[in-house]
Parts: C-alpha cells; structure tokens; sequence
C-alpha cells in the first residue's frame, strides 16, 4: 500500500473516531461533574441519534460536489472545519448555565461526524482495490479506536487536570490535524459520475439494490452475521459488574488495554489474511472465530472471577471483533455502486445499528431468565444463522476481490 495512502487512512479514521466519546460518555461525565440532573444527563443520549439516521441525508453527499477538492474530499474538508468549529465552541460553555446550548453543540457535533463518516466510507470504498478492502479497513478501525481512547480514558485524564475548556479546545485541535488526511486522500472523482438529479441520488440506491439476485437474504446476512457478539456485548459490562463482581479499576485497565490492543491487532491480522483467503472463506473463519468468542465469556460464568480468565476473554473478544469487522466491512463496500456509495453503505450500516438496538433491547430481561451462562450460550447460538447464509453465497452474485 502506497505510504501516502496508508497515511491518509489513519488520519482519516482517526478524524472519524475522535468526536464519538465527545458526544457520548465523555460529555456525560462532564455534564455530571457539572450538577446535572440524572433525567437530563440521560437526555443527551439522544444528540447521537444523526449517527444511526445518516443515510437520510447520505444523498446530498453523493449528489452535490463541493466547488473544491472534488465530491468526497470537498465534504470532508467542509465536515472537519465544522467540527473544530463546533467542538471549539462547545468548549466555552458551562453545564451550570447553558444546558440548551450544550444540547444544540452536541447535536451539531454529531450530525457533522455523521457526515464526515459518510464522506470517509465512501471515499475508502473508491479509493481501495477490492483485494485491499479488508487490511484497508482494518486500518481505519485500529485508528478510529485509538481516537475513542484519545477522546475517552485520555480525554477524561486531562479534563481532571487541565479543565473542560481545555481538554474540548485540544479535542479541535486535534481534528485540525484530520484536515492533512483530506489532504493526502487521494481523488477518486473518476471513480463514477455522481447522479445526475437528487431524485436519482435518492431513489437510486434502492433501485440498484433491489434489482439484485438474493436481495433479501443479502440485508438478512447483514443483520446476523455479527448479532451473536453484538448481543453478548451489550450485556458484557452488567455480567462483569454484577455477576462476576470486578472493580472498576479492573474492568477499566483490562478493557481499554487489553481490549483496544488486540482490536488492533484482529483487524490486521484479518486484513492480512484477507490477502490470502477469498472474502467467503474470511467470513466463514471469523464468523467461527466470533461465535467460540462468546463462549469464553460462558468459561468465565462457569469458573468463576478469574482475572486471567477475564484477559483471554477480551483478548479473543476483541481479536474475533477486529478481524470479522475487517471482512464484513469489505463485504458491505463490495454490495456499493461507486455512484451510490455513500447512501448505499450508510443505509446498510444504518440498518445495522437499529437491529443491533433494538434486539438488545429485551436481553436485560433475557439474561435475568436464563442466568448468565444460559445467556452466553444463547448469544453463541445466535450466530450461527449468519454463518449458515453463507451457504447461499452463490446465489447472491458477489464478486470475490482479486489481486
């Protein structure tokens, strides 16, 4: 991969990662030390809702092309200037006396990494030789999860030493330093001609998808191919808490040491083995590898508290999710119109996140009925669907990547 590629990709996915946490737990934690009322604090869970609902606004993004740097390199030039610019001013507020406007940023922040995440995905999707999709993505994922740590754990740290003020102002400065990725990105205007109307840009997407063999079983694939992992992480943190009974302290080294290292480490290895193994056979292996994942945290139910236990737990938690995210990811952008490419992926992981939410919604009650053992093994069964759609691959017309 050339350098400046490679370069290009980690600033990239380090710009999309970083204002996660600084709508999200960062801001809450802010917004505690600020005295503010539990409702409203829970409230603001509510300005990340643009990341979940982009895809309505996805066709601007491929129908208009900025009057410079061309069509995905123009919006995320506009997107990083407005996150700094918001980010910047969010800074100067105080939760004790501009709630309101606090809300509004924060919304603001949101929409605008929804749009440069947009921009990005489609601009990864172009730019990238379908052989190189999985180690390209596995690359924006270890560096937009080291932005999650920059804008959590470390953004917290500083917070506690520096103030709010200064910990948000660093925050844009740090964006400003994604406008080099844009920069360095190469231009993939020849790529495709963007829809000619915005009609075209919205009901294309569609169009082109439903005029595909397999459909239906493709957007099922979607949805449960990593369901197993989604449904036991979203119960991962109770299950420590209270049925294990780590600390904190505990629970908080190991994840953001051990989780974040070996994330990294799954998805390059993925991507590397990408390289050898069709996108077929990648998923086979990883969706196996994330469904034996899951039955660690079954082990760790079954023995008991063990903190070496914990750490291999994660260890394979995080491997299996960085390596399968790699390959899914290469999956999603190959089922991409380089016409429609921004709507057409953003509609696909949109579709991914709301099934996520609202099939994990009910686990809670889930896990309290079938004890947590019970529930980790029903998790690992979850899985399996996915993988057993793949038996139908050949039905759905999907080009293999090839070197």
């Amino acid at each position: 991969m050339p350098p400046r590629r490679f370069s290009a990709l980690v600033l990239l996915g380090f710009a999309s990662g970083l204002p996660l946490y600084l709508t999200g737990a960062t801001l809450k934690a802010w917004l505690t030390k600020g005295g503010v009322d539990l409702v409203a604090i829970g409230a603001f869970s509510l300005v990340t809702l643009p990341y979940a609902l982009k895809f309505l606004w996805a066709p601007l993004l491929d129908r208009y092309v900025p009057p410079f740097l061309g069509r995905r390199r123009g919006w995320l030039l506009i997107t990083q200037g407005a996150l700094v610019a918001c980010l910047a001013v969010l800074a100067f507020c105080d939760p004790r006396v501009s709630l309101g406007r606090i809300a509004f940023l924060a919304t603001a922040v949101a929409f605008t990494s929804a749009s440069q995440d947009i921009a990005t995905d489609a601009w990864r999707a172009e730019v990238l030789p379908s052989s190189y999709l999985g180690l390209g993505n596995a690359i924006h994922i270890g560096a937009y999860r080291v932005a999650m740590l920059v804008s959590g754990a470390m953004a917290l740290i500083l917070a506690d030493h520096v103030g709010w003020k200064a910990m948000y102002l660093s925050m844009a400065g740090l964006m400003v330093l994604s406008v080099i990725g844009t920069l360095l990105a190469e231009s993939t205007d020849g790529a495709a001609q963007p829809p000619r109307t915005l009609a075209e840009a919205v009901v294309g997407p569609w169009r082109n998808f439903l005029a595909r063999p397999g459909f239906g079983e493709i957007l099922a694939f979607c949805v449960l191919y990593k369901i197993g992992d989604q449904l036991a992480d979203s119960m991962t943190m109770p299950f420590l808490i209270r049925g294990m009974g780590f600390s904190l302290t505990v629970i908080g080294a190991t994840t953001k040491t051990v989780g974040i290292a070996f994330i990294i480490l799954g998805g390059l290895v993925g991507g590397w083995i990408l390289l050898k193994l069709s996108l077929r056979r990648s998923l086979w292996l990883f969706g196996v590898v994330q469904a034996g994942s899951i039955l660690a945290f079954w082990a760790l139910s079954r023995l008991g508290p063990k903190l070496g236990l914990l750490v291999g737990a994660l260890a394979l938690e995080n491997l299996a999710f960085g390596m399968g995210g790699a390959a899914f990811a290469a999956f999603l952008m190959g089922q991409c119109d380089k016409r429609f490419t921004g709507t057409q992926y953003a509609l696909l992981t949109s579709l991914m996140a709301l099934s996520r939410s609202f099939l994990a919604a009910p686990m809670g009650e889930l896990a309290e009925h079938l004890g947590w053992s019970g529930y980790f093994l029903f998790c690992t069964v979850a899985a399996i669907p996915g993988l057993l759609l793949l038996l139908r691959w050949d039905r759905w017309g999907v080009p293999e990547p090839t070197l």
